[in-house]
């Protein structure tokens, strides 16, 4: 048997997918992964790996936000005729929505379904059972292989806050990455879009809504004028102006007391996108502007206006690696040598891997059969959830 197919053959199909189902199981929201953790850690355990490789970082404690966990992190020494080799990173977040608050999983036919109306949290707990499924593979089988890190990150869906918090010396310098977070494994993500996180608080002037509503300043109009005006200038949702491309949205707008109360302060919250960095600052500038001159439009009785106070930080850089560097040259690799085909892809999404390659770390994005992610369509593809397992198994051990 060639050494190949003998490490596709390690997967053990029950296991893995044992796996999967115990952790789509626990709920693990952005800040609450301590639960999806600690069952991690209990089967690493199970698998083979000693207390002394296993270990979380304080990233939480850099995120606050009272996260209850930092990143997992699993350093196994290398073995055998590759254990000469440069340290490899694999990767995948812990955290999901909050659709997928209370799932339940079930087998139906090919597929994992959450029971009910809520999405599933196989984005991203494919990722977590597929590499501890591979770490099974690996020390169960006593697989060559050079040294190895498994970074499991929090805070992923709301901000990449646990790869942006990593420390590379505690990930043990890995010269590339191997993360995972996509669908078919035939589909390897080189690059993904970039994204600017912003935050509106309009203060106004409070006053009697049925009595006097003229002496007060509402930030909830101005707010509404702020967002209106972004729609008309064609800022708003999907954006398309003069070949450039983007996204933006208001995630959520906060405020007010009473319905006899002229608001006095509003909170909008919203984010932008686009896989050019300049055009990702002229979408962010165009709320800014929207908002300011909004403030200048609504006075009451005295002439007094509000004021806002508009802050942008940027999320994550957008990205794009080589196609001929080492983690995309081994990845096309691996997927022909478990006879797919694979595709070089653009992600409209950030990912961990923006902020690993980023930071000098070049990672690539694979994926593990997770569909329809953050809606309650969302499913995993079980026999493409097994090739995702056998594909990390190949590249960790090749």
């Amino acid at each position: 048997m060639s050494t190949t197919k003998f490490k596709i053959q390690m997967i053990e199909k029950s296991r893995a997918l044992d796996h999967l189902l115990a952790l789509l199981k626990i709920e693990g929201l952005s800040g609450q992964e301590g639960k999806v953790a600690a069952e991690a850690r209990k089967r690493l355990g199970a698998a083979g790996c000693k207390a002394a490789w296993i270990k979380h970082d304080n990233a939480h404690k850099r995120i606050g936000q009272d996260y209850e966990v930092g990143n997992l992190i699993v350093k196994i020494p290398g073995k055998g005729s590759l254990r000469t080799q440069p340290r490899r990173l694999f990767s995948g977040h812990m955290d999901t929505v909050p659709l997928c608050r209370g799932a339940i999983p079930e087998v139906s036919g090919d597929r994992i379904i959450a029971k009910g109306a809520t999405a599933l949290g196989g984005d991203n707990k494919t990722a977590v059972a597929a590499l501890i499924t591979v770490v099974e593979s690996i020390l169960i089988n006593n697989l060559p292989r050079p040294p190895l890190t498994f970074l499991f990150t929090v805070g992923e869906e709301v901000g990449l806050h646990g790869s942006r918090n990593v420390d590379l010396k505690d990930l043990g310098h890995p010269t590339f990455g191997i993360n995972v977070d996509s669908s078919h494994p035939d589909y390897a993500i080189i690059g993904a879009i970039g994204g600017d996180h912003w935050e509106a608080n309009i203060h106004g002037r409070s006053a009697h809504a049925g009595v006097h509503p003229d002496q007060g300043i509402s930030a909830t109009l101005i707010a509404s004028l702020a967002i209106s005006d972004v729609a008309k200038q064609g800022y708003f949702g999907k954006i398309m102006i003069d070949g450039h491309h983007g996204t933006s949205n208001v995630g959520t707008i906060t405020g007010g007391e009473a319905t006899n109360q002229v608001t006095d302060h509003v909170r909008v919250t919203g984010e932008c996108r686009s896989h050019s960095r300049s055009f990702l600052r002229t979408i962010t500038s165009v709320y800014r502007r929207a908002f300011n001159n909004a403030v200048k439009q609504v006075r009451n009785n005295r002439g007094e206006r509000g004021s806002v106070e508009f802050l942008a930080k940027r999320g994550y850089d957008p990205f794009k690696i080589s196609e001929r560097s080492e983690p995309v040259r081994r990845a096309k690799s691996a997927i022909k040598a478990l006879g797919g085909d694979p595709h070089l892809v653009i992600a409209d999404g950030g990912l961990d891997a923006n902020n690993l390659s980023a930071r000098g770390v070049p990672t690539v994005t694979l994926g593990a059969g997770q569909y329809n992610p953050h809606t309650i369509d969302e499913y995993v593809n079980i026999e493409e959830y097994l090739t995702g397992c056998r594909l990390l198994t190949l590249l960790a051990t090749s």
